[in-house]
């Protein structure tokens, strides 16, 4: 029972880093993920200070280096390493920081711009406090 959990887990994490392969794509502009959504090039922190070639060229590396996190953090969950509960969590802060530092500063279309991945998130970092 206990290898079927850890599948399960570890696999969900896997989807989950899954995403921010979808915000790469997205931010390199291979495609839309939804019309005129505009992550990450009004960014709340960077718009005004940084060319909006260089934020694209900044969420895309993230975004890569995120996704990596969760699926290498995902089959170590399923292989069981001692050490992945870190791995984990530094990249469930470190993924819910790109898409607040990307964010427009609205409250407005958040599921579009990484808002239910930083709840997931919010959730992973819990769920490794409590474990």
């Amino acid at each position: 029972m206990y290898i079927v959990v850890n599948f399960i887990i570890g696999s969900f994490l896997i989807l989950h880093g899954l995403v921010p392969l979808l915000y790469f794509g997205h931010s390199a502009r291979y495609y839309e993920l939804t019309p005129r959504l505009a992550w990450p090039d009004e960014s709340w922190m960077l718009g005004k200070h940084i060319k909006t070639k260089n934020i694209r060229s900044m969420a895309s590396i993230l975004c890569i280096v995120a996704a990596l996190g969760f699926i290498f953090g995902g089959i170590g969950y399923i292989t069981e390493y001692l050490w992945i509960e870190l791995v984990i969590g530094t990249t469930a802060v470190f993924s819910s920081l790109i898409y607040l530092l990307f964010w427009n500063g609205i409250f407005s279309n958040l599921d579009a711009q990484g808002g239910v991945g930083v709840l997931i998130n919010l959730a992973i970092i819990a769920l490794i406090f409590l474990y």
